[in-house]
């Protein structure tokens, strides 16, 4: 009986010795299209390679004519080779003249072949040419000479993507891997960067595609599959995750995915055809994608996500795939290109290094965006397939302005992009040459303003800046960057080195904020289906009282014969602040009786960021001895939005007026009780919503360093009495036919203030 899988096995042998044989591109083309040819038993082999301009070019061709090559050339969608370009989809024909599609090219004399086999050539789910085999007579081609066909193209891919078809590729043109790509985002974080692409999850790439021993290969294939099985299995049974939810849903898909016996047989007749068991995983996987990527469904391309997920981690279990090489080997000018990303993530690259952060999802108030604001790198979210058409080292410019993101670019714009940070630079020292100017507004209003920190790099901006003091100090992201939980005397060390590094400028601690999607690796908190409403913050510091005892005892230490000011997140009820002030007395306790140093003043806040408190707002400015307004958390829960969900987050404005009115009354509340109150959210860092912030009756903000310059610039030219005159009456018209946004940008615009 004959075996399906010898002749390709037989073809892909000698393709390897064709690639390792020093011969001219061109030679070596045409030698393989022969070789094809001969194998398959067909009249006619051809090798059509998209260009970045959108055209399919014969490249090499047995059988056709060959004064064809480099001057035969169909459009995406055009004739039978454009249609399975277009539709990524292999296309087989016993009568290719009778299909609609057929197109006639008189140079290439095919009129006289009937049958046509024709797979498009694809890497990462992309279409980079097709191959085609043609017989005169009118036949059927078999499943093995199609799954043949698809393996010899799958190599054909790689002699493209490394570049061994430039020597023969017409002056002028460039094939479509290289196309300069502009793809649409959201403009997270201001700023341009311009640098090389790195891939947060990189996809494994394969050298190592025809295998020599298939018993071997499949004896890996079956080991590293178990491997895969069992620690999907183990993360299911354990008891931090949930019996339902989402959470479980995806893992579920992982494990039907991972025992789906199609799937596994589409890798081991790979691999019998020839592959390694790492270049069948690639081969199955790009098909799978290509056959999904044009699907509408979202149920559908999320589970696209789910199995390329899946393929890549059985990609990593096979190579070994080693993300501290990935580190060691990481680029001077890093333009970060993730799906999605924690903050602990970015935390864990080498910080002086990266020039940007390019996010598929996200939202401008996921943390990972908010940390990466604050260390002043450009982001943009929401850029749309921009994972799959990136390869690492990509030239790559983030426009965090505008959000877009340019993979590729060409020269004049490189050029166009590198005047355009030299203006912002310039830009950069105008806004510094008013750190030395008090922030008051034209009227004579003074007005404070704070930067947001987290870590030590942060610090030397606050000199750099003109803040008066830090408004907000994270202090989870120590956690989060820590293998271990930081011991009292580490975490003292730490908090004097704050203070020291401050110059004497007050500094606001907030208390631990973990929980939720703040994830600190040597802390198991429970699965939760709602973790943003969940065991988090102040919650999780009272039900673990030993945590937050730690870090008090570490603050009071570290601010002995100074002044500590600390503030609890996440309160939504007097009393859970009345407790955690309770363990602040006794650890002044603990520490008195051991005759410790205490702080000379303790200022004891809370952060409003829960609705609830709005219906407690007396109470709380009597209790606290400041309060400070988390606008991010506050403006989620009162708008239902979840912060990280683009689709939802950006459906409301933070400038509407249903949001300026809870706002309103928060600083109502505090001046009548004379309780100092500040903004610390995202609203506070640009100059449209703080100039709204600043009619509301808001003399303190804090912000991410970058923004005090355009935000100061923006208050020197304002007359705040004045916008109140404006504002005020507007948030009460409810017949009004105009935003509140609206109605501030003309105010700036009528009164030459800058945004």
């Amino acid at each position: 009986m004959r075996d399906p899988s010898a002749g390709p096995r037989v073809l892909l042998r000698r393709l390897r010795e064709l690639m390792a044989e020093p011969l001219e591109p061109q030679d070596r083309l045409d030698r393989i299209v022969r070789q094809i040819a001969q194998n398959m038993v067909a009249e006619v082999c051809s090798f059509y390679v998209l260009r970045s301009d959108g055209v399919l070019e014969l490249y090499a061709t047995e059988g056709l004519n060959p004064g064809a090559v480099h001057l035969a050339q169909l459009k995406m969608g055009q004739g039978l080779v454009g249609t399975i370009a277009a539709g990524a989809r292999p296309l087989s024909l016993s009568d290719a003249q009778s299909h609609p599609a057929f197109t006639y090219l008189p140079e290439t004399g095919e009129e006289i072949y009937h049958s046509f086999l024709g797979v498009p050539i694809l890497r990462a789910g992309r279409t980079l040419g097709v191959l085609v085999v043609q017989n005169k007579a009118q036949r059927n081609y078999r499943d093995d000479e199609l799954e043949a066909l698809e393996t010899t193209a799958m190599v054909l891919a790689e002699m493209i993507a490394t570049g061994d078809l430039k020597k023969v590729t017409r002056p002028g043109l460039e094939l479509d891997l290289s196309r300069s790509i502009t793809v649409e985002g959201d403009a997270y974080s201001d700023g341009i960067g311009l640098g090389h692409a790195v891939l947060h999850e990189p996809r494994i790439v394969v050298t190592e595609l025809l295998n020599d021993d298939i018993d071997a290969e499949l004896a890996r294939l079956e080991e590293s599959l178990d491997s895969l099985r069992i620690s999907i299995d183990d993360m299911l049974s354990r008891r931090d995750v949930s019996m339902e939810g989402e959470h479980r849903a995806v893992l579920e898909a992982y494990r039907m995915f991972a025992h789906d016996r199609g799937w596994v047989r589409k890798l081991e007749e790979a691999i019998r055809n020839g592959l390694t068991a790492e270049a069948a995983v690639e081969k199955v996987q790009s098909d799978m994608r290509a056959r999904m990527m044009h699907m509408t469904d979202p149920y559908l391309r999320e589970r696209l996500h789910d199995f390329d997920d899946l393929a890549n981690r059985l990609l990593r279990q096979l190579t070994g795939f080693n993300a501290k090489m990935q580190q060691e080997n990481f680029p001077n000018s890093a333009i970060i290109v993730a799906r999605a990303m924690g903050a602990a993530e970015l935390l864990d690259y080498d910080r002086p290094k990266i020039r940007g952060l390019v996010l598929e999802e996200g939202s401008v108030t996921s943390h990972v965006v908010i940390v990466a604001r604050a260390m002043g790198i450009p982001v943009v979210g929401q850029a749309a397939g921009i994972v799959s058409m990136t390869e690492n080292g990509d030239s790559i410019i983030s426009d965090g302005d505008e959000g877009q993101i340019h993979l590729r670019p060409v020269a004049d714009l490189q050029d166009a992009y590198a005047e355009k940070v030299r203006f912002s630079a310039k830009r950069q020292e105008q806004f510094r040459a008013l750190r030395a100017v008090e922030p008051v507004t034209r009227d004579g209003t003074k007005i404070t303003l704070q930067m947001n920190a987290g870590l030590l790099v942060d610090l030397p901006q606050l000199e750099e800046s003109g803040a008066s003091g830090v408004g907000l100090f994270r202090t989870e992201l120590q956690f989060m960057i820590a293998s271990t939980m930081p011991k009292v005397e580490e975490q003292e060390r730490f908090y004097r080195n704050v203070l020291k590094q401050s110059g004497g400028k007050p500094v606001t601690f907030r208390a631990l904020d973990i929980g939720g999607d703040k994830v600190i690796p040597y802390f198991r908190a429970a699965n939760e289906e709602n973790p943003a409403l969940g065991w988090r913050a102040v919650r999780l510091a009272l039900d673990r009282p030993g945590i937050m005892r730690t870090q008090l005892r570490a603050l009071l230490r570290a601010t002995a014969g100074t002044e500590l000011k600390l503030m609890f997140p996440m309160v939504a009820e007097i009393a859970e602040f009345r407790a955690a002030r309770a363990l602040i007395s006794k650890e002044v306790s603990h520490l008195s009786r051991f005759g410790y140093d205490l702080p000379r003043k303790i200022q004891v806040g809370a952060m409003l960021e829960v609705p609830s408190l709005m219906w407690q707002l007396d109470e709380l400015m009597v209790e606290a001895d400041f309060v400070s307004v988390g606008s991010n958390d506050l403006f989620q829960f009162t708008l239902a939005a979840d912060r990280g969900n683009a689709r939802v987050s950006n459906r409301f404005d933070p400038l509407g007026r249903t949001f300026l009115r809870v706002l309103r009354q928060i600083v109502e509340a505090a001046d009548a009780r004379n309780t100092p109150v500040t903004l610390c959210g995202e609203m506070a860092g640009r100059p449209l919503p703080a100039m709204a912030l600043l009619g509301l009756g808001y003399r303190s903000i804090s912000m991410s360093p970058a923004a005090i310059g355009p935000v100061k610039s923006m208050l020197l030219a304002l007359d705040v009495g004045k916008l109140r005159d404006v504002m005020l009456p507007a948030l009460d018209d409810m017949e009004a036919t105009y935003t509140v946004r609206e109605l501030l940008s003309d105010f700036a615009d009528a009164n030459g203030i800058p945004l």
